[in-house]
């Protein structure tokens, strides 16, 4: 089931792990993502404290929060771009999402099929989703004090797989969350450290969280009599009668 907005608006805004763990994600997301320039952004779940550097430049941002999770408004001191919605219709037309990111969405849905349904159809084409879930084999998602405790972690492969049956194509994937999930001071200083090393020594399994970038993958158009049409192409001279010839 989802976390309580309230839980989660407290760990990462006012504990001192949340907010080392909110910039290490951050971060990631904005070497995947440098900019959003007069894109659409949509984040379901807790995803709002990832979107806050696409607002100057982005046409639209939208966050997305669950009924069972509740919503908060946000962003603080601006207007706001928080919404509260059902986790399987989302009040966003089709295709309008340039980009889409997931944070705690899926891992704590009751539903996790039609949450992927929704988000293949809100994604245009060309569109990129990145899906942020806690690491099955990372520290983190054995300490239920964090948010990534909650909810069924994933391997990478299961989280792929997942994807793919549902229409997404995986592109890249990477991981953050390196350091320890202590609030103890030593830890804390020390983050950024751990964060570079860990990228630096594995940046795709070791971490706290998984973090898949994946594209909406579009059936080819199936009509009648195609593929007869294909065996037998047209030529410029079709329909044309053979030459006679002149008498002599």
């Amino acid at each position: 089931m989802h976390l309580d907005v309230l839980d989660l608006r407290t760990f990462y805004y006012r504990t001192r792990l949340g907010r080392a763990a909110q910039k290490a994600i951050r971060d990631q997301v904005q070497a995947l993502w440098p900019e959003a320039k007069n894109q659409t952004v949509v984040g379901f779940g807790f995803a709002v404290p990832l979107l806050r550097p696409y607002l100057p430049d982005a046409r639209r941002v939208i966050g997305l929060m669950p009924g069972q999770q509740g919503v908060m408004p946000w962003p603080a001191g601006m207007p706001n771009v928080s919404v509260l919605c059902e986790e399987t219709l989302w009040p966003v037309q089709t295709g309008q999402a340039d980009k889409l990111v997931m944070l705690h969405g899926l891992e704590t849905s009751e539903n996790p099929p039609a949450v992927l349904e929704e988000a293949w159809r809100v994604l245009g084409p060309g569109g990129r989703a990145l899906f942020i879930v806690p690491n099955r084999a990372g520290l983190w998602a054995r300490r239920d004090r964090t948010p990534f405790g909650f909810g069924r972690p994933y391997s990478l492969s299961q989280l792929e797989n997942q994807l793919r049956r549902h229409g997404f194509m995986p592109q890249r994937h990477v991981a953050a969350l390196f350091q320890p999930p202590s609030e103890k001071r030593f830890w804390l200083r020390t983050a950024q450290v751990w964060e570079n090393a860990g990228r630096r020594i594995s940046n795709h399994y070791a971490g706290g969280v998984l973090m898949v970038e994946a594209t909406k993958q579009v059936q080819a158009p199936n009509r009648p009599n195609l593929p007869e049409r294909v065996r037998r192409p047209l030529t410029v001279l079709d329909g044309l009668g053979q030459p006679e010839a002149k008498p002599a």
